[in-house]
């Protein structure tokens, strides 16, 4: 599935709504909708700026309802279908978020093993591990995140600019 509008994305976040999600360990399932808004709000307090970062936190969730595959191949269906409309920054965030089985802490983006721009890599990780930071703070922390149709502006923001970038390319 490839998401082609803010409109399209939308619906798919409202239809988190009332979906349970993985627990942390000894915890209960979290609702999909509140654990995407909650880890959303985090990231726009520790990142204000951000909003890529802020985006890739609210839509990370979707893949629970794109399949039944395990943690690595829901992230991955979530990075394609909002990486056309969201850009590859936010899809490599989504897709890096949950660290694949076979390597330990170091994520796995479907790239090979490439180091030439080490610096770079070193940001993306750092990123990385915030969001995965917000998701875990996010089961258990019992905040007012607002509401999604708050997100709708970011949402056009994050789509718009990734837009107009791919139209320069």
């Amino acid at each position: 599935m490839e998401l082609r509008s803010v409109e399209e994305l939308m619906d798919l976040l409202y239809a988190c709504r009332g979906v349970r999600g993985a627990a942390c360990p000894g915890g209960a399932p979290v609702d999909l909708h509140d654990h995407a808004l909650q880890t959303a709000a985090l990231l726009r307090r520790s990142r204000p700026a951000d909003k890529e970062l802020q985006v890739a936190g609210l839509v990370q969730a979707v893949g629970q309802l794109l399949g039944p595959s395990g943690p690595v191949g829901r992230a991955r269906l979530a990075a394609g279908a909002v990486g056309p409309l969201l850009g590859e920054r936010v899809a490599r965030l989504v897709r890096l978020r949950v660290p694949a089985p076979d390597r330990g802490t170091v994520p796995d983006d479907g790239r090979a093993d490439d180091h030439s721009d080490d610096h770079a890599d070193d940001h993306v990780m750092e990123d990385v591990l915030l969001l995965r930071q917000a998701d875990e703070s996010a089961r258990t922390a019992g905040l007012d995140a607002g509401v999604l149709e708050d997100w709708r502006t970011v949402l056009e923001l994050v789509s718009s600019r990734h837009t107009r970038l791919g139209a320069v390319d």
